[in-house]
């Protein structure tokens, strides 16, 4: 199913579309949408602070500083375009890999 997964990588690191659920009774990834990674956060969609947990959330999973992710477009929607960057395809896709739900 990681296949489906509309991923790239550029010279300024990964680039990939998620598809937001917020107000979730818990944060985590919750499988794919239209090619775009599936996420839940608790946090409602008010005063960016579903795009705080977003970030919180990837710099956790990912082990990287706050600062290396960054909303490209889709700050007031559901649908967002994240990069991350300096980040490689290769492990980016190992560490979604432990998700079985992916």
């Amino acid at each position: 199913m990681m296949d489906d997964l509309k991923v790239r990588e550029t010279s300024l690191g990964l680039e990939f579309q998620l598809h937001v659920l917020p107000r979730a009774k818990r944060s985590g990834l919750a499988g794919l949408h239209n090619g775009a990674l599936k996420i839940r956060v608790t946090a409602p969609p008010v005063d960016d602070a579903a795009n705080r947990a977003i970030i919180e959330f990837f710099s956790r999973l990912l082990d990287i500083p706050k600062s290396s992710i960054q909303i490209l477009t889709g700050a007031k929607s559901r649908e967002k375009k994240i990069r991350i960057k300096s980040f490689k395809l290769s492990c980016f896709l190992e560490v979604l890999s432990a998700f079985h739900s992916l």
